[in-house]
Formats: C-alpha cells, sequence, structure tokens
C-alpha cells in the first residue's frame, strides 16, 4: 500500500509541475511583461523530469510536456487547422494535440539527453540538455519556425542579443536560467550558500543580455541618408474562395486591384511614397506570363499604373516556367516594367506543396486544399530604382520565409539594405496572437541583420520595423489601413550572425557529437587480463556436438567466412558483374555465405542444451532427454585448439579417454574452474601458453553497443544505401522519387530494398575483413611480443570500428562528390 501512495503521490508532483509550466509558458508567449516568466517558466517541469525513476517515465514525461506545451503556446494554431481544413476547432485541435512531438520534438530529445547525462553532474546535464533543444530545433526544423526565446521580443534590451546568436541563442541562455532555478530548488533543504550558486548564475543571465543590448544599441550609427519611405498596403480583403462563390471571380480581381490601386495612388500623392509594397498573392495569377487575353490586359494595367505612379511597385504574384509554379514577388519598375521575380523558399506544408514521397493522387482526393507550388531556390536581391535616383539593395520575404534566420543572413551578405516582407496571415484573423508571433519573428531577422524591414499582409499586422526590432509604425488586425513606414538604409554593421549564419544549433550539434565521442573512449578503455570477466559466470546454453557434427557445422562455418573473404578479393581487384550487379552480388552473397552459415546454425541449434552442475553431476539437458556425467571423472577441459565452428572444449575423463561430445561454450577455463568449484576434483586446462593467452585476450575486449548485430548490419546499411538510392534516382530517373512516379510505389519500394541488400553485404564482407585483420594482428603479436598483445588487439578493434563506421561514409562521400 505505501508504494502505491507513494507513486500517486510521485505522479501528482508530475502532473502539478508540467501543469504549472504549461501555465506560466501560456502567460510568458502572450506578450508584455510577461516575457519575465521565460526564465522560469520550465523550471517546475525540469523538477519533474529530475525525479522521474526511469527511462520510460522520463519520455511519458517529455510526451506530457511537449502537449501541454502545444496547448498553452499554439491552441490558435489547432483552431486555424480546423478552419483551414474545414473540419472544425475542436478536430484541428486534436490534430495539433496528437502530433505535439512532432511539432515540438525538442521536448523529448532534451529530457532523453538530461536522462542519460544525469549521473555526469547538474552542470554538464544543464548544458548538454540546452545544447540538445537547440540543436534538435536545427536539424528538424519546425513549421512554425516558433523557439523559446521569441518570448522575449518585448523586451528591448534583451532581444539585442539575437544579432549574436540568433532566437537559438537566447532560446540556450533561457534554458540554462531556468536549470539554474530548478538546480537551487532542489537543493533548498541544503542550506543558503547551496541555494546561492545557482540563483546567482541565473541572476547573472538576463544582467548581461541588458548589459549587452545598452551596449549594441549605444553603438548602432545615426542615420545620416535620406530615409525610405513605402507605402504599405493593407487592403483586408480575404477569402478569396468565398468571395468568387458570392461575387464571381472577375468581380473579385477587379475589387482587389481598384482597392490597391486607390491606396496606392493615396501612399504617393498625399505621403509622397518612394515605393508601395502589395501583400502576397494579391495577384493571383501569373504577372508576365499571362494564361489568357484577360491575363495579358491586366498585366498592361497593372504596368500602367505603376507608369503613373512613378514608383517601383513590389507586390505578390506567381511565376512560372516548365517546370511549374512558383509563390513570388514581382519588382516592376515605372518605364521599365518588370525587373524580377522572387520565388518563395520556405513553403508551408501541404497547404502550398506536398512533399514528393506523400503527393498522390487519393492524397489531394482525400484533401483538396493541398498545393503545388514548387519553392525557390533561396534568397535574392533587388534593386529598387527610386524617383530621385537612389538604388536600395532589397531583400525580399515571403511569409514563412521569415521565420528562417539563414535566408535573411544569405541576404545581408548579398548586400541588401532592406528586407521587403510579404505575407497573407488571413487565417490569423481570428486569432491574432499567431499575426503577432509572426512579426516578432519576422522582426528577429532584422534585429539579427541590422536591416530595417517593410512588412506588408493582407489583414494585419503590417508594420515598419527598425534594425533594432522596434516597430515605427503597424496597423490593427482585420482593418484596412494604408501604412507609411520611413526608416533609415545605410551600410549595416555586420552582425556575428551575418558573419557565421545561424551558427548556435550547428554549435550545439558539434558539443553533443564531441561529448559521444569523449563518452565512447570513457567506455572503450583498455581492459586487463586480470579484469576480464569472471569464469564463474557459466553459460547455461551451450551445444553438445558428436565430432561428426563439428564437423560438418565447422566446414560450413569455415566456408562461409572464407567465401566473404574471396568477394572481398573480387571486389577489389576482380572484374565482371559481381562488382557492378546488385542482383549478382545478392546471389552469391546468398549461396555463398547465408546458405552454409544458415545450416550450420541450423546443425547447432538442434543439438543445443542447457548446461548445469547441480549434485555431484554435469547435466546436460534438452527438453526431456539429460545426459549427465559425474563430475569426478573429469580429469582436464581441453579447450579446441581451432576455434571450429566456435570456442569450446573436450572433456579427459579419467581413464584417459575422451568423452565422446565436443562441448561449444564459450568460456572453457570457466566451464573448468566452475567444475572444481561445484566440487569435482581438480582439472586441468590443457592449451599451450600462446593459445591461452590468446583465448584470454579475445574475451577480456567486451563488444559494445556499435558491434550488435542490428546497429552494424542492419541500420547502419540503411543510412548509407539512403544517400546512395537517392544518387541513383537522380542519375537514373532525374529526381530522388523518379521511379515512383514512373513506375509507382511497389517498384520505388523493391529497388530500394535491392539497394539496402547490397549495402548490407557491402557492410558484412568489410566487416569479416577487418576481423581477420584483427585476429591476424592479434596472433601477430603473440608471436613478437606476448605482453602487448592485449593492447594491440584493444587497437585493432577500435580502429576496426573506426574504419568501418567513418570509412564506409567517408569513401560513399567521395564517390558521390565526384
Amino acid at each position: 500500500m505505501s508504494r502505491a501512495v507513494g507513486f500517486s503521490r510521485d505522479a501528482v508532483r508530475g502532473w502539478a509541475g508540467i501543469l504549472a509550466s504549461a501555465v506560466l509558458v501560456f502567460l510568458y508567449v502572450r506578450g508584455g511583461a510577461g516575457w519575465v516568466l521565460g526564465f522560469v517558466a520550465l523550471a517546475p517541469w525540469l523538477r519533474t523530469l529530475d525525479a522521474a525513476p526511469t527511462l520510460g517515465r522520463t519520455l511519458l514525461n517529455a510526451w506530457a510536456m511537449s502537449v501541454a506545451f502545444t496547448l498553452a503556446a499554439f491552441p490558435w494554431f489547432g483552431a486555424a487547422i480546423g478552419h483551414y481544413a474545414h473540419v472544425g476547432t475542436p478536430m484541428g485541435l486534436l490534430v495539433l494535440l496528437i502530433a505535439a512531438p512532432v511539432f515540438q520534438p525538442q521536448f523529448i530529445v532534451f529530457a532523453w539527453v538530461r536522462r542519460l547525462l544525469r549521473a555526469r553532474g547538474a552542470v554538464l546535464c544543464a548544458l548538454a540538455g540546452a545544447a540538445a533543444w537547440v540543436a534538435t530545433e536545427w536539424l528538424v526544423p519546425k513549421m512554425l519556425g516558433d523557439t523559446y526565446g521569441y518570448g522575449l521580443y518585448p523586451s528591448r534590451l534583451l532581444r539585442q542579443a539575437a544579432d549574436v546568436g540568433g532566437t537559438a541563442g537566447l532560446t540556450l541562455l533561457l534554458l540554462l536560467v531556468n536549470e539554474a532555478l530548478a538546480a537551487a530548488l532542489a537543493r533548498r533543504g541544503e542550506g543558503a550558500r547551496a541555494v546561492a550558486r545557482p540563483l546567482a548564475l541565473a541572476m547573472l543571465v538576463p544582467v548581461v543580455l541588458a548589459g549587452y543590448g545598452w551596449v549594441a544599441l549605444a553603438g548602432l550609427p545615426a542615420p545620416a541618408d535620406k530615409p525610405l519611405r513605402v507605402g504599405l498596403v493593407q487592403s483586408n480583403i480575404a477569402d478569396y474562395e468565398r468571395l468568387r462563390q458570392e461575387k464571381g471571380a472577375d468581380a473579385v480581381v477587379r475589387e482587389v486591384l481598384d482597392t490597391h490601386y486607390e491606396m496606392s495612388h493615396g501612399a504617393v500623392a498625399q505621403h509622397r511614397a518612394d515605393a508601395v509594397l502589395w501583400s502576397e498573392t494579391v495577384y493571383p495569377t501569373t504577372f508576365g506570363h499571362p494564361k489568357s487575353i484577360a491575363g495579358a490586359e491586366l498585366d498592361q494595367e497593372i504596368q500602367g499604373v505603376v507608369d503613373e505612379l512613378k514608383v517601383p511597385l513590389v507586390f505578390g504574384t506567381y511565376d512560372r516556367d516548365e517546370a511549374g509554379e512558383y509563390n513570388a514577388a514581382a519588382f516592376v519598375n515605372p518605364g521599365t516594367g518588370l525587373l524580377g521575380f522572387y520565388r518563395k523558399t520556405r513553403l508551408f506544408p501541404l497547404t502550398e506543396y506536398v512533399p514528393a514521397w506523400l503527393d498522390s493522387a487519393w492524397l489531394r482526393q482525400l484533401l483538396p486544399w493541398t498545393g503545388a507550388w514548387l519553392a525557390g531556390n533561396g534568397a535574392r536581391v533587388f534593386p529598387l530604382r527610386l524617383a530621385d535616383g537612389r538604388e536600395i539593395p532589397v531583400l525580399p520575404l515571403i511569409c514563412r520565409d521569415d521565420v528562417d534566420p539563414s535566408l535573411a543572413v544569405d541576404g545581408a551578405r548579398l548586400g541588401a539594405r532592406a528586407i521587403f516582407t510579404m505575407s497573407n496571415d488571413a487565417w490569423f484573423t481570428t486569432y491574432p496572437q499567431g499575426a503577432e508571433l509572426h512579426q516578432a519573428a519576422a522582426a528577429f531577422r532584422s534585429i539579427e541583420t541590422r536591416l530595417p524591414q517593410f512588412r506588408v499582409t493582407t489583414t494585419g499586422f503590417s508594420a515598419a520595423i527598425d534594425p533594432t526590432g522596434s516597430i515605427v509604425a503597424s496597423t490593427q488586425m482585420g482593418k484596412r489601413t494604408l501604412v507609411i513606414g520611413d526608416l533609415p538604409v545605410m551600410e549595416p554593421p555586420r552582425t556575428l550572425m551575418v558573419a557565421w549564419g545561424d551558427w548556435v544549433g550547428q554549435a550545439a550539434a558539434v558539443f553533443l557529437g564531441l561529448l559521444a565521442m569523449a563518452t565512447g573512449v570513457q567506455r572503450w578503455r583498455r581492459p586487463s587480463l586480470a579484469g576480464s570477466p569472471a569464469a564463474a559466470a557459466l553459460p547455461a546454453n551451450v551445444a553438445v556436438l558428436p565430432p561428426a557434427v563439428r564437423l560438418a557445422a565447422g566446414v560450413l562455418r569455415t566456408f562461409a567466412r572464407v567465401s566473404l573473404l574471396a568477394m572481398a578479393l573480387v571486389f577489389l581487384f576482380g572484374d565482371g558483374p559481381f562488382r557492378s550487379n546488385n542482383f549478382a552480388q545478392i546471389r552469391v552473397f546468398t549461396a555463398f555465405f547465408v546458405a552454409p552459415e544458415l545450416v550450420a546454425w541450423c546443425l547447432l541449434q538442434a543439438f543445443a542444451a542447457r548446461l548445469s552442475l547441480e549434485g555431484g553431476l554435469l547435466v546436460l539437458a534438452r527438453g526431456r532427454s539429460r545426459l549427465e556425467l559425474p563430475l569426478a571423472e573429469v580429469a582436464a577441459v581441453e579447450p579446441w585448439r581451432w576455434p571450429i565452428p566456435g570456442n569450446g572444449a573436450c572433456l579427459r575423463l579419467g581413464t584417459g579417454a575422451r568423452w565422446s561430445y565436443g562441448l561449444l561454450h564459450a568460456d572453457p577455463a570457466g566451464l573448468a574452474r566452475a567444475i572444481e568449484a561445484a566440487g569435482g576434483a581438480p582439472v586441468q586446462e590443457r592449451l599451450s601458453l600462446r593459445a591461452h593467452t590468446y583465448a584470454q585476450v579475445r574475451r577480456a575486449i567486451q563488444r559494445g553497443w556499435l558491434e550488435h548485430p542490428l546497429l552494424k548490419f542492419g541500420l547502419f546499411p540503411l543510412l548509407l544505401a539512403i544517400p546512395a538510392f537517392r544518387v541513383h534516382q537522380l542519375i537514373v530517373f532525374g529526381s530522388g522519387f523518379g521511379e515512383y512516379h514512373v513506375y509507382g510505389l511497389a517498384a520505388y519500394l523493391k529497388a530500394f530494398a535491392i539497394w539496402w541488400a547490397a549495402w548490407t553485404i557491402a557492410v558484412v564482407i568489410c566487416a569479416a575483413v577487418l576481423r581477420a585483420v584483427t585476429e591476424a594482428g592479434t596472433l601477430a603479436s603473440l608471436w613478437l611480443k606476448p605482453a602487448g598483445a592485449l593492447d594491440a588487439r584493444w587497437w585493432l578493434d577500435r580502429l576496426g570500428l573506426a574504419a568501418l563506421y567513418l570509412g564506409l561514409p567517408a569513401w560513399l562521400a567521395m564517390k558521390t562528390l565526384a
């Protein structure tokens, strides 16, 4: 009963900690003064993680927190999903919560890494956990591009540090502060001094951030040139599909264009704007590539308006080429016409495009609202030619592009002096919190690059954002508004983000890799013969082999292993179909290795038994059959001179004759000592000194997880087969999924299975060669320097693993690049 009550209390504390963190996150993401809570919001959850007794409970806790975090921070996204997919808000929320670990995978990885390193000390555990969080967000980009550090946007001072490490850097620091507070809570019973150190570290981070922000703001150059004045047209015309059904397509296009014409004339005539910016896809067809006579007339009409305004116009439209259509931004100049297009790079999954591996007719029939746009090829900078003769390099971004720091950084490196952002945030109209988050994400791109930004959306929020991330002019949600943004344009100071890119996530991944390597090296410490496994741990499963069976199994296994070495020679020096034909490789491998190895295994299984020592007897049992030998009759254990078909021994009886059965046994020396310990007469292990040392050396080297068969011969070949198969598809079919599109899913999967099998064969053959080198090197060291045999074996084993796990990927990379 006490255990049940204790478990119940632990469970209640765990759920209470998750709930407390969810409530604090809910307040944190609401903005305003709530940004302060970012430093404490995760601390209750971290306390529950530390209390989880098992890895399973830890991962369950992390899953629950990912769901709670999603519900606290993004309920509007679930509602938006339900509205967009026409399934209702409850179903949209359900989909979002079910997919929470996919939307927020960093919680799972963070908790797992902390659990693995909990015994290594609080500091390393906190650093590794924070690194795992930001590395996961870098490796697995999120649909919304969100990260925990975005919540610091309301603090003008603290957000300035984003020009050093981006929002990932802010997330990392927030996590470390939460870790320090959780550590202080854990030590509160140890006295004030124990609590003071983590509290001091927690307080130091916001102080340093504020100090850096003050210095950064003071160091920004004063504007010297004439500011850029841009008119941002927020038309508040949304839900085109509904309007088409009510008014007809032509009437809707007419209303949209006339509204934008009128507001653009006001921006130039009344407010003297240098340029005009319209929102994403405001022109819902292909500008410059008309699909009809009416489309060509509308193109000419827009050009006529631009000529009349005498200022450049940048607006959202479609572009197309022989490959397909793109969500694009068009730059149109008065007089000279179309300057060029920027094609949106970061498309929204499903709504704008469907990944090739998922795209199919049945999916589009099930989800008719899925998009079919193609992605652009990265950042581009266009010259904005103004009427007064100035030419300002401008980086355009469309909607989801502005949540990717790398695009803004690339634009700054290309020489951009301003950012033009276009979005259609109409789906946020009922959920303004989503639009606020999107605007905050866009503002961080200005902080990271120190570039001014003009941002226009269909329904709000449109804004002019200065290089500090401050909004100097903005709109309300759901209102037709003309925003006039005046921002200075100059050569920006070069930030660390522009110099190094979005480096924090990459650095965190490298740190974790080095930590894993260091941990692996520690676990690979060289053993000693004295510290080899205790021989008294007697294996229960053995094989009782008559001479003929041992001979047959030994011949089959020897044939199979020698065949692997012969295949390796053919790979290296031979010619013919075996080197290049996957089917030939599979046939030869199956006939000369798999088949004899499988027959040998079946033979050994047929004579398998359980060994035990009981009542002065050596008992070998298989089902109801028992074979008994009095221990008093055993005079010696004679290990097999050649470990074929594996390690084993013969028993020499007191009469001088050998027992008629051999024992396939991993540790003959251990068997001899176990017989003696069980009450038998002292027995001898008759083996030469070198053979005895060789057996000891082989047993002393423990096999790690890198030598687990599932990893070595299953997952590792799979990881090699994926890029190799993709290159093959690109060469033969022109795309990574070419065979799927031409011949269907079954043919595509069959082809991939063949490649996987071929790489498995390659890994098996390489492992066999490396094992042969290891054994030969060990034997050579026994003849040349027996005292160094253990060290030699250790190094040969480790170098063999390095050659396999690093050499094969390196070889594949070189072949692919070539």
